[in-house]
């Protein structure tokens, strides 16, 4: 286990709009608005050909390869996340979304382009003095949290 120290700062009560792209216009209002380090829900609903990464497709085998999901209709959705900065300082979202229509749900990374169905709303909660960023790692290809 890793980790570090830090305090809550602003809260921010978030509504994204019908067509907006989750990933994009969450960094994007982090960059505006000075946010380096998060954490934030999610609920709302998303669109038809909205693209999550549902995981490895096949467990630890290496090199990990991503499997993509798009989804064929409108689901609702709830989800949960942190934005932390990459080496380069810009705010970087790792968030997954449960994603349910009738009797089927679907979870998974937004990272791949999720649009908003009409409304999804967010509550980020920022994170003061944060010494940590999200790095690459050569072992898995990921942008890893360090604390």
């Amino acid at each position: 286990m890793k980790f570090s120290e830090a305090k809550p700062g602003r809260v921010f009560v978030i509504r994204l709009e019908d067509g907006d792209i989750l990933h994009e216009e969450i960094e994007r209002f982090a960059t505006e608005n000075g946010i380096q380090a998060a954490s934030l829900t999610a609920v709302g609903g998303v669109d038809a050909g909205s693209r999550l990464i549902v995981g490895p497709a096949e467990g630890r085998s290496e090199p990990i390869v991503p499997v993509e999901h798009v989804l064929d209709d409108v689901c609702e959705v709830t989800g949960a996340g942190t934005l932390f900065p990459d080496e380069e300082g810009f705010p970087v979202l790792h968030m997954h979304l449960a994603c349910g229509r009738g009797e089927k749900t679907v979870t998974g990374c937004v990272r791949s382009g999720v649009k908003v169905w009409h409304v999804l709303e967010v509550i980020l909660t920022e994170i003061i003095s944060p010494s940590s960023a999200r790095c690459y790692d050569s072992e898995t290809g990921f942008k890893l949290l360090s604390p």
